[in-house]
């Protein structure tokens, strides 16, 4: 029973809100994606790859942690892995506590500043104090993510459903001009670190050597040294911007009303409790349950993809040079996001046309192509041609897949529990992927096996996805 006082404190709560649906509150939670997204772009996606590979110098990139010898590359995507199975094992639980006790302000702020720490720790990563270093790298990715599971369940407690679709796309838009613009100032500071500051400079004697091939591999070495400078620099960059600009989203979300309850054992496993009567139900729904399995599959595959095509363009595209390097990894970076806006919207205009399950498999099909392209894949041309493919299935198969999920759900009003299986489902296929990509190149020495062994995926998704049973109407 609420007692009077209770009431009075929840009504002035409310009167001291924004009301759902206005504007500012709309904005306020669009713009968090402003905040946040230059996480994905400059450390998940460009600068942090390009910089961890500089570290290894030797033309053998092997590292020792947790008493194993690792190639470089598995290494990392094996500490991806272990970071995406965390959110998957814990953002169901943490999700129960934070709607049960009313504080999901409390949880989502608590994940975008850890992530904010670990993006400025990066700036001190360095091979001799590994474990730390990969413990950085941990916080940043867990810190996303983390925030994004509550980020996300804002959505229908500050927008009527006739309003989500629209606000959404806008946080969308919003963090794809953000992170764009802080990556030109982070890739104007790797290219040209003398305009910010970091010293070019060689030793006297040598300038006066004479030799000119000497000073000339001497100021190179000096600017990637500068560069590499700047790069730490643009990890603190993305903290700084990543923890400042959350607090206009801070301000205004509704903190949400404290229930006063205690958190017991049954609150604690109450999302895990769902996402069994989910996987109870699925077993009486043949159509659905079939197009998760195919979800599953692919997505496995797409997802590591996206998570290491830098990687593999660092470490198997002959560029030519370092600087070569930065500047055609980061522009592939920018011809993915570019073309992705471009995929999306193509798409959605042939799932319109042939439907949803047909254009899933002709995407996958794309796909499986690529894989088996990437693994012939030498010059940074062919890379650039492997980098606008992506960017247009990258985008397509990401929204298409979620909204064919949503067309295939029961009539019921607990849809929140199917997406967080969803959600789950899917963190838990990335570490799937991710574990098969590192083993195969750690076991092989190559990026390339991995690569073309997840063409196998693609193909099992298509004849996963020609399973799903059709409809009343063609999706």
């Amino acid at each position: 029973m609420i007692t009077l006082e209770a009431a009075y404190k929840r009504a002035a709560f409310y009167m001291s809100e924004l009301k759902k649906g206005s504007k500012k509150l709309l904005n306020a939670w669009a713009f968090y994606d402003w905040a946040n997204s230059v996480y994905t772009l400059t450390i998940a996606s460009s600068i942090f790859p390009i910089f961890y590979s500089a570290l290894f110098i030797s033309e053998i990139k092997t590292v020792s942690a947790f008493g194993f010898e690792f190639k470089s590359t598995a290494l990392i995507t094996f500490v991806t892995a272990f970071t995406f199975l965390v959110v998957a094992l814990t953002s169901p639980i943490l999700s129960g506590i934070a709607d049960y006790v009313g504080n999901k302000k409390a949880f989502m702020k608590f994940f975008c500043y850890l992530g904010s720490l670990g993006c400025i720790g990066l700036y001190w990563f360095n091979l001799e104090h590994i474990h730390v270093s990969l413990l950085f790298y941990f916080m940043g990715l867990i810190g996303y993510w983390g925030s994004l599971v509550f980020y996300n369940s804002y959505l229908p407690d500050i927008a009527f459903e006739e309003q989500q679709d629209r606000i959404s796309a806008k946080g969308f838009a919003w963090g794809y001009i953000g992170s764009v613009l802080l990556l030109i100032l982070n890739l104007a500071m790797v290219m040209k670190p003398e305009w910010f500051g970091f010293e070019i400079s060689i030793s006297e004697a040598l300038l006066n050597s004479g030799n000119e091939s000497a000073v000339n591999q001497a100021l190179e070495a000096a600017k990637n040294n500068a560069s590499i400078k700047a790069m730490r620099v643009s990890f603190v960059t993305v903290g700084v911007w990543w923890a400042l600009f959350s607090q206009y989203s801070f301000y205004y979300l509704p903190k949400g009303v404290s229930s006063g309850n205690k958190v017991t054992r049954a609150i604690i496993f109450n999302g895990i409790r769902e996402l069994k009567q989910v996987w109870v139900q699925l077993k009486s729904n043949l159509r659905l349950k079939r197009y998760l399995y195919a979800f599953f599959v692919f997505s496995m595959a797409v997802q590591t993809i996206m998570l290491v095509a830098v990687y593999f363009g660092e470490e198997e595209i002959n560029w030519g040079g370092d600087s070569e390097k930065t500047v055609g990894l980061i522009g592939s970076i920018l011809i993915i996001q570019l073309i992705a806006v471009l995929g999306a919207y193509l798409t959605s205009l042939a799932s319109e046309k042939f439907g949803n399950i047909k254009t899933l498999i002709g995407i996958n099909m794309i796909w499986m192509a690529t894989c088996f392209y990437a693994y012939f894949m030498f010059t940074p041309t062919q890379f650039y041609i492997a980098a606008g493919v992506v960017g247009f299935v990258m985008g397509g198969i990401q929204s298409l897949a979620r909204s064919t999920y949503s067309k295939f759900l029961p009539e019921t009003e607990d849809t929140t529990s199917y997406f967080s299986f969803y959600d789950v489902a899917e963190k838990v296929g990335i570490v799937i992927g991710m574990v098969i990509f590192a083993s195969i190149d750690q076991i092989t020495g190559t990026m390339r096996n991995a690569i073309l062994f997840l063409f196998i995926f693609f193909l099992l998704g298509i004849v996963m996805l020609l399973r799903v049973p059709k409809g009343s109407a063609e999706v």
